[in-house]
């Protein structure tokens, strides 16, 4: 009976196939690495200070330009003008002057930091919450009208810290505020964006009361960097065609077999169009339409795959310690699958809770309450956790298959010599390909581990955290090689070795193949090891 291809194939077009394979795999990264810039850039803006006295409410303030607004520097200047602070506009134009945004940049996350001084008859109180009323508007040439994008009044909570003696000797000096995660648009359609913010003062409301003497407000604004975004899509568009033929293509061989497909052919196929559905570069379409949903897709799309591929890993082990009553059953597995859909279920609600609300409100952050900050910061470091607890468990079980392989090659030395080596090949083969699939699920694990931790230093403010663009394109080239490697690799082979061999042996081959394998006689399965591994033994 025709195994599969990892079985039949010479040892010297599996090592032509592994170098290959390595060669793209570095060439992945180094498309990062050359051509690639960094993901993501980070601009700081200072905002202009802009009166709005005696001007009507929905009027548009801009800081530079032809119709640029009237400014004051200093809030001492505004009081000596007899200007309050209801009358305060802070204005911030996205980009900088003679330059323009574009729809490669794919998103804008803006973070907010205030610059509070030190005044010993306005400090800031415990527990000081700013109102903020927030404006966004766009535009697409120098010289028409702003058009509102968006418009909200929100909340953020102060942590601020004094460092030096609440004297009057030190009034003046600055806080040390943690920054406040202000907007975040998930498309970047237009050329120029205007944010117009205002800090409403009602005293009888206690409306930014005790927030201590605001002297500036700084934006840092984050974008995807469009060099990044054009390798990225360049990547994606050339490997969803490889997968998909592959993946068509091992089908195909599946499906030509007289017996039906098990368990894990099954789910093989099923990583493959897990891998082709994140691979279809749909995002081509975000660059000519204002699609804000994308960030979110994506974030489903990489969910699903996580979930297919840490579910394969466990079938995959499974498969090779189950006896063959239980093994080919997805139920059997609802205990570790199950956590694993769990997982990603939550990760959807999380994203939901955040991303979905922005899609009509990009003002809007689950980081901006403190139950929301702790809830996120939880949600992280367990994620985080249980991602690692999830690779001891996979070592534990590959551990596992390789003590129940051991168990098996006993009866190699009762075989003659041809035979041994046969069967000490594909155990070594299997071997080595269960050591790449550890491998890849701890690169698998630190990426989504530094990818939460970034995109929450995003959040927390600290942009001097980045992740570089090889380690980007890297881990999404290994993901598809690895996946490619798996489908070749378990395709069932057109060459049926076991005849030619066997005529050589004579009858003590049949005895010898019954003694290694009490297991697979009238047993289906993809490989010789897949059979051989099972512990129900037929006597």
């Amino acid at each position: 009976m025709a195994g599969a291809i990892i079985e039949n194939m010479s040892t010297k077009k599996l090592v032509i196939l592994g170098v290959t394979l390595l060669l793209f795999q570095a060439l992945a990264f180094m498309v990062g690495g050359l051509i690639a810039p960094s993901p993501t850039s980070a601009v700081e803006y200072l905002t202009t200070k802009c009166v709005d006295k005696d001007a009507p409410k929905t009027k548009w303030f801009m800081p530079w330009g032809v119709n640029q607004c009237k400014k004051v520097k200093t809030f001492d200047e505004a009081t000596a003008q007899k200007i309050e602070a209801n009358h305060i506009v802070f204005a911030a134009h996205i980009p900088m002057p003679k330059k323009e945004m574009s729809p490669w940049f794919q998103f804008i996350l803006v973070i907010l930091q205030f610059d509070i001084a030190f005044n010993m008859n306005n400090p800031i109180v415990d527990g000081a919450v700013v109102t903020i009323d927030a404006s966004l508007a766009y535009r697409d040439d120098l010289f028409s009208e702003w058009t509102e994008m968006a418009h909200s009044l929100e909340h953020r909570n102060l942590n601020c810290n004094f460092t030096s003696e609440k004297t009057t000797e030190n009034e003046g000096r600055y806080y040390g505020c943690d920054p406040l995660p202000f907007m975040e648009v998930g498309s970047v359609a237009h050329k120029y964006y205007l944010i117009n913010i205002r800090l409403p003062v009602k005293d009888r409301k206690t409306v930014n009361n005790g927030i201590g003497e605001i002297r500036d407000i700084r934006l840092v604004s984050i974008h995807q960097n469009g060099g990044f975004t054009q390798v990225w899509f360049a990547m994606k568009t050339f490997l969803t065609p490889s997968i998909l033929i592959i993946m068509i293509w091992y089908w195909r061989r599946i499906t030509l077999m007289t017996r039906p497909p098990v368990l894990l052919e099954k789910v093989i196929f099923a990583l493959g169009i897990s891998m082709t559905f994140i691979n279809i570069p749909v995002e081509w379409f975000s660059v000519g339409f204002n699609w804000t949903w994308m960030l979110l897709f994506g974030d489903i799309r990489q969910g699903i795959f996580y979930s297919m591929l840490l579910s394969f890993w466990i079938i995959f082990c499974g498969e090779h310690l189950m006896d063959q009553m239980e093994r080919n059953r997805f139920s059997v597995y609802w205990k570790q699958v199950g956590p694993i859909v769990f997982g990603s279920f939550c990760l959807f609600i999380f994203d939901m809770c955040e991303r979905g609300v922005q899609l009509t409100n990009p003002f809007y952050s689950i980081w901006a309450s403190d139950v929301g900050t702790e809830l996120a910061m939880s949600f992280i470091i367990v994620a985080g956790i249980c991602a690692c607890l999830y690779f001891l468990f996979l070592c534990f079980m590959v551990f596992q298959v390789f003590r129940n392989i051991s168990g098996k090659r006993t009866s190699l030395p009762a075989m003659s010599k041809a035979r041994r080596l046969h069967y000490e090949g594909l155990i070594f083969r299997f071997k080595f390909l269960m050591l790449v699939t550890l491998t890849c699920a701890a690169m698998t694990i630190i990426f989504f581990i530094i990818s939460q931790v970034n995109e929450g230093h995003w959040h927390w403010g600290d942009r001097t955290v980045q992740v570089n663009s090889a380690f980007f394109t890297g881990i999404y080239g290994m993901w598809n090689l690895y996946v490619f490697a798996i489908m070749f690799l378990y395709a069932p082979s057109h060459k049926c070795y076991g005849n030619d061999q066997s005529s050589g042996d004579g009858g003590a081959t049949s005895g010898e193949d019954i003694q290694l394998t009490t297991t697979i006689t009238h047993v289906d399965g993809p490989t010789e090891i897949y059979k051989m591994t099972g512990k129900e033994a037929q006597e």
